[in-house]
C-alpha cells in the first residue's frame, strides 16, 4: 500500500521521459527505422541512428519547454492588467 502520493517532480520526470522517447520513435519512423528495427543494425549505424534521433528528440523538447515559458509570460502579463 503507498501511503504518500507521488512527488509532483517525479511525474513531470515521466511525462518528460515519455515525451521523449516518443519523439526519438517519430525521428526513427521518419528515417524508415524503429526502436526493434534498430536491433538488427550494425553496431556502428545503430548508434548513429540513436545520436541524431536523440539529438533531434532534446531540441524538439526545448522547443517545447521555449513555448511553454512564453504562453506562461504572455499569461502572467495578461493577467497583470486585469489589476
Amino acid at each position: 500500500m503507498k501511503t504518500q502520493p507521488d512527488k509532483p517532480q517525479e511525474r513531470y520526470e515521466d511525462r518528460n521521459a515519455l515525451l521523449e522517447k516518443a519523439l526519438i520513435e517519430e525521428y526513427l519512423h521518419e528515417k524508415g527505422s524503429s526502436m526493434e528495427a534498430l536491433r538488427s543494425l550494425p553496431a556502428e549505424q545503430a548508434e548513429k541512428l540513436m545520436t541524431e534521433a536523440s539529438q533531434y528528440a532534446s531540441l524538439k523538447m526545448e522547443e517545447v519547454s521555449a513555448r511553454a515559458h512564453l504562453v506562461q509570460e504572455l499569461h502572467d502579463d495578461a493577467a497583470s492588467l486585469k489589476k
